[in-house]
């Protein structure tokens, strides 16, 4: 689907009803709650050897840090350079990790719809974007993500409130349209979080507080569980809006 085909869709989007699409979305959930629980669990395999990988750093900077004397007030040139080693680390994590955790988020919205149209679903979708094609746009998408939140936060908090809708539909577009370029993905994202922004973010809120309520009431580990439960409704919102044909002729050739 051409970018101006979805801009067309969403200049001519139907209202949405809360409350069906709300339903909806707990419909499908019951049907993807095991694949949900799988993306949480592999997502946090693969990015905790990230994690570690910084974490040694920290604490052989907290090391160096006591053996040179906290307290002083003379500039240790080793010191520095050893911390701003760790920040350059901590930069390079965090990316890496935004990457996969967004890669395995897309495929997860790829299998939403193939549940959706009553397939059948194996695990390894989730890896369907892990292809050198779609890492760098990845890597892209996740850059922008973060110099647009910290621009509306340097903007005062209130901007973030707004972009976060069409930040979080970044992943869906991206999903069902993985041919688009970078920006073409950003200006539908804006495109249709600007079009239905109330009802997006009154849905992610809510699905946000239902899945944490209910995680906490099922002893914390719930949250493995529930916590997926918040891709459903925006993926609805994008169903109706945008639509699927040519995206759904893709999954059932695969």
């Amino acid at each position: 689907m051409t970018l101006e085909e979805i801009q067309a869709r969403i200049r001519t989007a139907p209202e949405l009803d809360f409350g069906s699409i709300f339903q909806e979305s707990i419909d499908l959930f019951k049907k993807s709650i095991v694949h949900g629980f799988v993306l949480q669990i592999i997502t946090a395999l693969l990015v905790a050897p990230f994690i570690i990988i910084l974490y040694v750093p920290f604490v052989l900077s907290a090391m160096a840090v006591d053996n040179n004397n906290v307290y002083s007030m003379e500039p240790d040139g080793e010191l520095m350079v050893f911390s701003t080693g760790i920040i350059i680390l901590l930069v390079i994590v965090i990316l890496i990790t935004g990457i996969v955790a967004f890669l395995l988020q897309a495929g997860f919205m790829r299998i939403l719809k193939m549940l959706d149209d009553g397939l059948t679903v194996s695990t390894k979708e989730l890896f369907y974007f892990f292809k050198s094609e779609y890492i760098g746009k990845a890597a892209l998408l996740l850059l922008a993500t973060i110099i647009i939140s910290s621009i509306a936060i340097i903007l005062f908090v209130l901007p973030i409130f707004y972009v976060i809708v069409p930040l979080i539909y970044f992943q869906y577009v991206f999903a069902f349209n993985p041919t688009l370029s970078k920006g073409q993905i950003v200006t539908a994202s804006f495109n249709l979080g600007n079009k239905k922004w109330l009802i997006s973010f009154g849905l992610y809120m809510v699905s946000s507080i239902l899945a944490s309520i209910v995680g906490f009431l099922l002893c914390g580990i719930g949250m493995l569980f529930t916590a997926p439960f918040i891709y459903h409704p925006l993926y609805f919102i994008y169903k109706k809006v945008v639509g699927f044909e040519t995206y759904s002729n893709e999954v059932r050739a695969v």
